[in-house]
């Protein structure tokens, strides 16, 4: 089964957001469903970048990663925004 890390960004004020799941598809529509309290305010959200692992405990490791390392200019990098 494979996991995934994902950056989202808001349309209301171009904020990220950064997690893991093991479907994709359904967590970015729980986001936008108000399904999500952290992120239910600055919906909508957009997929902006992901990164795919065979193992949750490797995605949540990557997903801390590029937690420590969040600036814009990193999400920049990673997103091409």
């Amino acid at each position: 089964m494979l996991f995934y890390v994902y950056i989202l960004k808001s349309k209301v004020d171009g904020s990220y957001y950064i997690g893991h799941t093991k479907d994709l598809e359904d967590r970015v529509k729980r986001h936008n469903l108000e399904r999500s309290k952290y992120t239910k305010a600055k919906r909508p959200w957009k997929l902006y970048y992901k990164e795919c692992f065979n193992s949750r405990p490797e995605a949540v490791k990557r997903e801390i990663d590029i937690k420590k390392k969040k600036s814009s200019k990193i999400l920049g990098l990673l997103t091409g925004v």
